[in-house]
């Protein structure tokens, strides 16, 4: 079974989807959990804040594994035998990867909120709801990165 350019593009889509995400989200918890381990360390009553806020830039994960799953749907890999894809479907597909992708690299951002949300919940535990939510805000575009790509495979008919 040869595999055509088209198949091979949308199949490389899908890992920049998921491997983009996934890269980020480990950036963004390594840097949280070292922020975590610290406070940790001076308190341990820190730790379920420090967990929170660390799980946090882990979601932009779940999107690009959704994007990746949702890209190889769209153009019919798991189909036995392969579906022809067009070279042109699949460019199309790796805009999609692309657009989830970067979005994704909000969750390096989201984590850099969270180490200043366990440090400062340290010295304000009051106030850890509000650090979740200012954390909660950088997620946003990763969202509208994965309903965009979404919305590009509905336009073109793909999903």
């Amino acid at each position: 079974m040869a595999i055509g350019i088209g198949m091979a593009l949308a199949a490389l889509a899908a890992g920049v989807s998921i491997g983009m995400a996934g890269l980020s989200s480990s950036i963004g918890v390594g840097m949280t959990g070292m922020a975590g381990a610290g406070a940790v360390a001076e308190n341990p009553k820190q730790f379920r804040t420090a967990l929170v806020l660390q799980a946090l830039p882990q979601t932009q994960a779940v999107y690009g594994l959704l994007g990746g799953i949702l890209i190889m749907l769209s153009v019919g890999m798991f189909s036995t035998p392969l579906k022809e894809v067009s070279l042109m479907t699949g460019v199309a597909v790796m805009g999609v990867a692309l657009t989830i992708g970067i979005t994704s690299l909000s969750a390096i951002s989201q984590a850099a909120i969270a180490t200043r949300g366990i440090s400062a919940s340290a010295r304000q535990p009051q106030a850890f709801g509000k650090f979740v939510v200012l954390s909660a805000m950088a997620e946003t575009f990763a969202i509208f990165g994965l309903a965009g790509g979404v919305l590009i495979l509905i336009g073109l008919g793909l999903l």
